[in-house]
């Protein structure tokens, strides 16, 4: 079996394209510069070579040609002048004890020849022009040129120019592999810092870079994903204790009227009945933390269009009546979500209420634009700034003592809040400004899209802008308990 090679770095990835980049563009650029300069060159000694030759040819027609013929100085220096038999008859000091430059005669037709004359092995070239004196074909010849530089001469320049191209990539990927690995030192940084980061270490932080380019924003990312890691962990853990605590505390319970019962005999029937108490007890907290699980991954097939107004009216008419409820109904106020759920959230802050209500429960529901509200409100003792966000946490209490005497799982509130969030709505507790002690709970769910698209449904003189309604929509309220409902009348803060 082939085991999966392993992938380059980035580093090497990067490395590698920047070499290969540099070989496809410096190894073509060096042939094509290799040959513009020998053409270059060649031309230019074409050039020269037929200015040469000119000049000679109308020193002849001149009748002042010297022999030896002088040179230009423009590295032309194989100058011979050749009758029409072929004989030299006057040549460049250069040219004397050289073999004829070239024996090539330009066609009757034509005045200027240029050729490249070399030696067996290819080697020693002379780059020649032959220049007819005048028309016809008993004209002086006059041949002017030189060797070939050692640009043309040699075969060692293409290979030069091939070598110092692979070196020139070399340096590329040297260069491009250092500067990678410079610009990706905070990468490796913030990996290595990941990788001491565990569950018993969460606390952990990346270092940011300096500035605010790619790397900064990662590490400042990382930190800002780390911090709300740290901080789940630590609610997980919190919330562990919490747990624990609270389902231990029935658990003793039970134990202890078991053995009390078992111990005494004659009480057994009061320890059964405490015992079943706390089992109770124990169940209604098991089942609340199973909800609370559950919430999150509610399929969307469950949710259906709910009536709110009916909902609540159902429930305050199903619950036995332990203090006076007024209620100010807004009828077809009508949401989407998970019936049982939207139930449970009305039950627990029903439950919430009379457990700290004084002498009086109302609840409002009424319309916005776009969102249903739903209000609680309790007599009770008003809830402190810093309580507030905290009375959502799972098993919080304001009591200090954690006290259970009054019931509730502790977890009434933070389901709420977990079901109204997945139902996009939000909670809130206010202050209530009428002059009157107490607290109020203000819930806000999207209205169900046939409901918001039809205002006909909102009836006439609705408080669309003031959930909490006025005093004297209260006193006109209908619903159960609705008789004196003036404590209700606040107005929202």
């Amino acid at each position: 079996m082939l085991l999966p090679r392993r992938s380059p770095s980035l580093r090497a990835r990067l490395a590698l394209l920047a070499t290969g980049t540099a070989a496809i563009l410096l190894i073509p650029l060096a042939i094509v510069v290799h040959v513009l300069v020998r053409d270059m060159v060649a031309d230019r000694i074409w050039d020269r070579s037929l200015d040469t030759a000119t000049s000679v040819a109308a020193q002849i027609r001149d009748g002042h040609l010297p022999n030896p013929i002088p040179t230009a100085g423009n590295d032309i220096d194989l100058i011979e002048v050749a009758g029409p038999d072929g004989r030299v008859v006057a040549e460049s000091p250069a040219a004397e004890g050289v073999p004829r430059l070239s024996p090539l005669r330009p066609a009757s037709d034509r005045e200027v020849t240029q050729t490249t004359a070399c030696s067996l092995s290819g080697r020693d070239c002379l780059y020649v022009t032959v220049l007819r004196v005048s028309p016809g074909p008993g004209s002086d010849l006059v041949y002017a040129g030189r060797a070939a530089p050692a640009i043309l001469d040699t075969s060692v320049t293409l290979p030069a120019l091939l070598l110092a191209a692979l070196l020139l990539t070399a340096l590329a990927g040297w260069t491009a592999y250092n500067v990678t690995g410079r610009a990706l030192r905070p990468v490796e940084a913030i990996r290595s810092e990941l990788a001491e980061i565990t569950e018993r270490n969460p606390g952990g932080r990346v270092p940011e870079p300096p500035g605010d380019d790619e790397f900064s924003r990662l590490a400042q990312a990382a930190n800002d994903a780390l911090s709300r890691l740290d901080t789940s962990i630590q609610r997980q853990r919190q919330f562990a204790a919490d747990a624990s605590h609270e389902l231990l505390t029935p658990i003793a319970g039970i134990r202890a009227q078991l053995e009390s019962a078992r111990l005494h005999p004659e009480d057994t029937c009061e320890a059964l009945c405490a015992a079943l108490r706390d089992t109770e007890r124990l169940e209604a907290i098991v089942a609340d933390l199973l909800l609370l699980a559950r919430i999150p991954t509610a399929p969307a097939t469950a949710r259906e269009e709910v009536d709110l107004s009916q909902l609540v009216v159902s429930e305050i008419a199903r619950r036995p009546e332990q203090l006076p409820t007024h209620l100010h109904n807004t009828p077809g106020v009508t949401v989407r979500g998970v019936r049982r759920h939207l139930v449970r959230v009305v039950t627990n802050l029903l439950d919430n209420a009379e457990r700290h209500a004084l002498t009086v429960v109302c609840v409002r529901v009424t319309r916005t634009e776009d969102t249903a509200v739903l209000c609680v409100r309790n007599d009770g003792r008003p809830i402190s700034e810093a309580d507030r966000e905290r009375i959502f946490e799972r098993f919080y209490r304001t009591d200090a003592a954690r006290s259970r005497d009054r019931g509730g799982t502790g977890l009434g509130l933070a389901i709420a809040r977990e079901v109204v969030e997945a139902h996009g709505g939000s909670i809130r507790v206010e202050d209530v400004t009428d002059g009157e002690p107490g607290v109020r709970f203000v819930i806000t769910l999207p209205l169900a899209p046939d409901a918001a698209d039809d205002p006909a449904e909102r009836p006439a003189g609705d408080p669309a802008g003031d959930p909490a309604g006025d005093p004297a929509d209260d006193r006109a309220a209908d619903g159960p308990a609705a008789g004196n409902a003036a404590p209700c009348g606040d107005t929202q803060s």
